[in-house]
């Protein structure tokens, strides 16, 4: 079966090291899960079974830790860049080269943000709708470390723009599989041309993300994330 997901994991995470010189920052412990297994679990009780995720740091540890993903009710599908290609591909070249093992419509959410309110029970392709957009993109309220924000906020379900107010991107959405067909295989490639793209052509959708989102950057936020997950009930 294709995936309906995609969670990027092939990042250095630079900006935590030492911490991420001998772990990912996926890997890293959140409470009692990894931070990557909080989406996996989030996606299974959804309903979401089928996860894809590409590495390339330390790659051969995330297939040690999370094996094929039957611990937490979905069944994972190994990406690997560092294997194939030597290095990670970025954002958009990672999608790219994922896209045999996807659906046409997936969520993608990266490994390295906090976002315990999620939920991913509507299927991916109903943001869309009857609209001719390629992705719909979950926003958040600018935080101290990005103050000017990613896009325009325009209203729940509208397109996004690049006047204020401006919003953050939380780093999950969904995303049709044509967005990224014409990129080159194999090499890397940002997302952020593909998103502009889809934003001149007013196919960029917003949404609001429920509840609580961290993006696990330093040290400080990796403490901020693992407090609120010491206090959520098991889950």
């Amino acid at each position: 079966m294709p995936a309906q997901a995609i969670i990027l994991a092939a990042g250095r995470g630079q900006r935590l090291r030492p911490l991420t010189d001998h772990t990912p920052k996926p890997l890293l412990s959140v409470g009692r899960w990894r931070l990557i297994e909080w989406h996996l679990r989030a996606l299974a009780r959804a309903g979401v079974r089928e996860v894809v995720i590409n590495t390339a740091w330390l790659e051969p540890q995330f297939p040690a830790a999370l094996g094929q993903g039957e611990a937490h009710g979905v069944h994972i599908h190994w990406s690997h860049e560092a294997r194939d290609h030597g290095a990670a591909l970025e954002t958009a070249g990672g999608i790219r080269k994922a896209l045999p093992l996807l659906d046409d419509v997936f969520w993608v959410v990266s490994g390295d943000v906090f976002i315990p309110d999620m939920v991913f029970n509507v299927p991916a392709r109903h943001y869309l709708g009857d609209s001719d957009a390629s992705a719909c993109l979950w926003m958040v309220p600018n935080a101290p470390h990005h103050p000017s924000g990613d896009f325009g906020w325009a209203g729940e379900g509208q397109p996004l723009h690049l006047e204020a107010p401006r919003m953050t991107w939380a780093s999950v959405g969904v995303f049709e599989a044509r967005a990224f067909r014409d990129l080159p295989l194999g090499q890397a490639h940002a997302l952020r041309p593909v998103l502009d793209e889809a934003l001149t052509q007013a196919r960029l959708l917003g949404r609001t993300l429920p509840g609580r989102w961290v993006d696990v950057g330093t040290e400080e936020r990796l403490a901020q994330a693992r407090a609120i997950a010491d206090a959520e009930p098991d889950r």
